[in-house]
């Protein structure tokens, strides 16, 4: 059932707010958010993985995804790994939840 994808993601409440598991796939031909796989948002972005652009493209598509501004979403580790945890400030997980339910 679809309405059950979020639920399956790996998000950790902090009090300045939540830490989403990401799995990153740079170079792809389209940027998407393509569901979850061991715990963590799977998403594909178009740009390269060099100096940060990919990166980059990722907190840009989950600010979008999420109705965010793009401050509001910072890599906080595995800036050269495809597992990547990113920071969404001032934010509840029930909050993430309900906003990836109505895409994945």
């Amino acid at each position: 059932m679809v309405d059950d994808v979020p639920f399956k993601l790996n998000l950790e409440q902090r009090s300045d707010g939540v830490i989403l598991a990401v799995r990153a796939h740079a170079g792809a031909r389209r940027n998407a958010i393509l569901g979850v796989r061991e715990g963590a948002l799977r998403v594909a972005v178009t740009a390269a993985p060099e100096k940060g652009k990919a990166n980059r493209a990722i907190a840009e598509l989950l600010a979008k995804t999420l109705g965010m501004s793009k401050s509001a979403i910072e890599l906080v580790s595995g800036d050269t790994s495809p597992q990547k945890r990113f920071l969404i400030v001032d934010v509840s997980v029930d909050t993430i939840r309900t906003a990836l339910n109505e895409c994945v």
